[in-house]
């Protein structure tokens, strides 16, 4: 077999065994901003993907939790991407089965990866159709960019479905970015108007000296709804803003294809910021533009990950969908893929969201929070949003009351997380929503926070103001954990890999707490738009609070 760098992985559907057949039985859901065109040709040429059920998950997860916990003798001994392999590759039957299954209908232009849990097929959409009985593909569009999925559900023989976790490329359409927001605000004299990289480093204590300078370091940002950086906007904003520090003004390494076309501000404040917080460290961007109608961005990237030895340490994320929108199924594999990344010692950093607690209308008048995946993953770390108490001072930080947070209804509160989140719901008991909103036993989030609000940002080669959202908070933390990575690297130790375990472990220790604000929710008579509020150590809108970077550096450099 062909070594594949990338491709997609789409939602699973809820299963059932009916006349020799596992059925994907929920219904498929268009979103109302894809527009249909009509049913493809016979002979279009389709890529899906097949996602191979793995070997010793259980094992994998255990190796993370010990690499990840400071107070275990295996603490930062990360596995390489052949170990990793070698733990979850499909059992030789698993792989047999599948490749049969799909030779017996003349499929045969597949290419996998290096873990081999995955396979990507070529094929026209009359032999997809054929292989999985019951699809029908058809073509969508949004904002000129056009897609092909299936209308309907699908069926997997039941001989083949217990060695598949999902076929990939079907149904999930890409969810549409969050709109960064602008606001209009008036000026005043002797005072900031706005957040950029001196700011930042104002209020968290990064001095001139807090740059990258080991050999073996390296950032990542990744874009996935057709978001493209420009190295001229790149070059305009350290021009402006980053004269006080030593810095890149070029992006290390480009994966995949830029676009053409507008740059767009998500990309811009993404690569912009983790450059300027993770000064002069190397920077690569994840830019996943589909080669195939087919493809899914978010889980190309995903699978990319298992198929390249040398990756940046850290990666920086701004992307997510509501929890319920997806299969629990399709949710427990991409965590599996967390784990593979966090056993190698990478650091994943989600943006929580800026929805607040989020809202699902569950009908009657009754309603839900509504919390997001992949933030809402135990094998993540998920980051929310501050503003300064005043918009135009170095000031404490109070909640940015669009910060994404709240409780899993999927997964259970990990261990490390425990004690901190039912402290907080023990301390803060009488005021919380009533427990029909959440569940309380839910893996809980973000687990830290920043700021998240009035960023400037330089796009088209124009600085624009007040640009805020979750999308900015996750790449200036990332940027910092690039810097105490440079400084372990140089001591000869590990990166950090998965934080949250020691993050937790720390109590708040080398974080600024933010205990004053809220966030939103449901607009309805019983909590009146008003999600989760700060309170003293954790809190389920900005977790241990935002990052004082001297402090924080002390805490990780041992």
């Amino acid at each position: 077999m062909n070594t594949l760098l990338g491709f997609s992985i789409p939602l699973l559907f809820s299963s059932l065994v009916w006349c020799g057949y596992l059925e994907y039985d929920q219904d498929v859901l268009i979103p109302e901003d894809w527009t249909h065109v009509g049913r493809v040709d016979a002979t279009e040429e389709l890529e899906l993907t097949f996602a191979l059920k793995q070997q010793n998950i259980h094992r994998l997860e255990e190796t993370l939790r010990l690499v990840s916990d400071p107070d275990s003798a295996q603490y930062g001994k990360h596995l390489s991407l052949e170990e990793v392999a070698s733990l979850v590759r499909p059992s030789e039957l698993t792989q047999k089965v599948v490749r049969h299954w799909l030779q017996s209908h003349g499929i045969t232009n597949c290419l996998t990866i290096r873990t081999q849990d995955f396979l990507q097929c070529t094929m026209t959409a009359d032999v997809a159709e054929t292989l999985l009985p019951g699809s029908r593909f058809h073509r969508y569009i949004r904002d000129g960019h056009s897609l092909v999925r299936s209308s309907a559900p699908y069926s997997v023989h039941d001989d083949v479905h217990q060695h598949l976790d999902f076929v990939g490329g079907l149904h999930r359409l890409p969810p549409k970015g969050q709109d960064l927001r602008k606001k209009e605000q008036s000026s005043e004299s002797g005072v900031h108007l706005g957040v950029t990289p001196s700011i930042l480093r104002t209020r968290y204590n990064l001095t001139a000296a807090d740059v990258g300078s080991a050999r073996n370091n390296s950032q990542a940002v990744a874009q996935f709804l057709e978001q493209y950086y420009h190295p001229a906007d790149l070059a305009e904003f350290m021009t402006m803003f980053g004269g006080s520090f030593q810095h890149l003004s070029q992006v290390d390494r480009v994966v995949g294809t830029q676009g053409g076309g507008k740059a767009g501000l998500e990309a811009s404040l993404d690569v912009e910021y983790i450059m300027s917080t993770g000064a002069n460290i190397p920077t690569w961007v994840f830019t996943n533009p589909g080669r195939h109608e087919s493809q899914e961005p978010f889980l190309q990237w995903m699978v990319l990950l298992s198929n390249m030895s040398n990756l940046p340490w850290v990666h920086t994320i701004s992307y997510g969908d509501d929890e319920d929108s997806l299969s629990t199924a399709y949710m427990m594999r991409i965590n599996t893929e967390f784990m593979k990344a966090g056993v190698r010692g990478l650091s994943l950093l989600f943006a929580s969201g800026d929805s607040g607690a989020g809202c699902r209308h569950l009908g009657k008048s009754q309603n839900s929070f509504r919390p997001s995946f992949p933030a809402s993953s135990p094998y993540v770390t998920t980051v929310g949003g501050t503003s300064f108490k005043n918009p135009f001072k170095v000031t404490y930080e109070v909640t940015d009351y669009i910060s994404g947070g709240g409780f899993s209804n999927v997964f259970k509160m990990p261990d490390y997380q425990a004690s901190a989140v039912n402290r907080y719901l023990k301390t803060v008991a009488a005021t919380l929503p009533p427990q029909s909103y959440f569940n309380t036993s839910g893996r809980a989030y973000p687990d830290m926070a920043a700021l998240s609000d009035n960023y400037w940002v330089v796009t088209n080669r124009v600085p624009i103001p007040w640009v805020s959202g979750t999308s900015a908070s996750t790449p200036v933390v990332g940027g910092m954990l690039s810097l105490i990575n440079d400084q372990r690297l140089k001591k000869g130790l590990p990166p950090l890999g998965f934080l949250n375990p020691r993050l937790y472990n720390l109590k708040g220790q080398a974080l600024f707490d933010v205990t004053e604000g809220c966030h939103l929710s449901c607009l309805d008579e019983v909590v009146q738009g008003k999600g989760f509020c700060a309170a003293p150590s954790w809190d389920p809108v900005t977790g241990w609070g935002t990052p004082n970077y001297p402090a924080l550096l002390s805490a990780l450099l041992s």
